[in-house]
C-alpha cells in the first residue's frame, strides 16, 4: 500500500514540475546580433537574447557547452571580445527563472560566429561579364584563392538570405547566376573558409558590381 502511494505521489509531483521532466516552463529565446559576415580577430560582438519572461537568468552555449550567464529582465546582451579564432562557433541561449532554477526554457535556434583572420590572403572575385548586362543574360561570378581545401562563400551587400558556398575541388570557385534580372545587381565579394576550421574565415575580396540593364 505504502508503495503504491509512494508512485502516486511521484506521478504528481512529477506533473506540477512539467518545466524540469516534461515540456519546457517558457518559450524558447531569440538570439541575434551576429555579423552574416563575421566578425575580424581584435574586434567584438554583442549578441542578444531575448525572452518572453521578467527577472530571468540568460544563460549563452557555444556548441553546447556553457559558455557564461547574466541576470536580466526579458533580454541580455552578451558582449564578446574575439581574441583568437577558437571563439568562432555555434551560439545559442536559454532561460530560467531565478527563483525556480530548474525550469528552463528550450535553447534557441543556433547562430553562428565566424572569425576573420587577417593572416589569410583575401580572394579574388571577377565576373563574366562586366558593364551593363541585359536581362536574362548567364552571369557566372569567379573566386579565387591561394589555398586548397577550402569552401567559397558569396555575398551580396544588403542580402540577408543565406550566403551560398561551394566545396571546390581546387583553389577557385564559380558562382552561376541564370537568367539574371534587375534583382540580381548589386556588389558581389567573396570569402573562403579552411575545411578544417569551419568558423575561420578569410577576409572578403574587394567587391565587384553588377548591373543589370532594366
Amino acid at each position: 500500500m505504502a508503495s503504491a502511494l509512494t508512485v502516486l505521489l511521484l506521478g504528481c509531483w512529477l506533473a506540477g514540475h512539467s518545466g524540469v521532466w516534461g515540456q519546457p516552463s517558457y518559450p524558447k529565446p531569440t538570439i541575434s546580433g551576429i555579423p552574416s559576415k563575421g566578425v575580424s580577430l581584435g574586434g567584438s560582438v554583442s549578441i542578444l537574447c531575448k525572452g518572453q519572461n521578467q527577472f530571468m537568468q540568460f544563460m549563452l552555449y557555444k556548441d553546447g557547452r556553457h559558455n557564461r550567464s547574466v541576470d536580466a529582465n526579458s533580454q541580455a546582451l552578451f558582449l564578446i571580445n574575439i581574441e583568437s579564432r577558437e571563439q568562432g562557433g555555434n551560439y545559442s541561449c536559454t532561460y530560467r527563472s531565478k527563483s525556480e532554477p530548474f525550469n528552463m526554457s528550450d535553447p534557441s535556434d543556433p547562430v553562428e560566429l565566424v572569425v576573420r583572420d587577417p593572416s589569410l590572403p583575401r580572394p579574388n572575385i571577377s565576373l563574366s561579364l562586366t558593364g551593363v548586362v541585359a536581362s536574362g543574360a548567364d552571369v557566372t561570378i569567379r573566386c579565387e584563392g591561394q589555398h586548397r581545401d577550402v569552401r567559397f562563400f558569396v555575398h551580396k551587400a544588403g542580402d540577408l538570405n543565406p550566403q551560398r558556398h561551394m566545396d571546390p575541388a581546387g583553389a577557385g570557385a564559380e558562382f552561376r547566376i541564370p537568367s539574371v534580372g534587375r534583382q540580381h545587381g548589386g556588389n558581389y565579394s567573396c570569402s573562403y573558409r579552411p575545411r578544417s576550421e569551419p568558423f575561420v574565415s578569410s577576409p572578403p575580396s574587394d567587391p565587384v558590381q553588377l548591373v543589370v540593364a532594366g
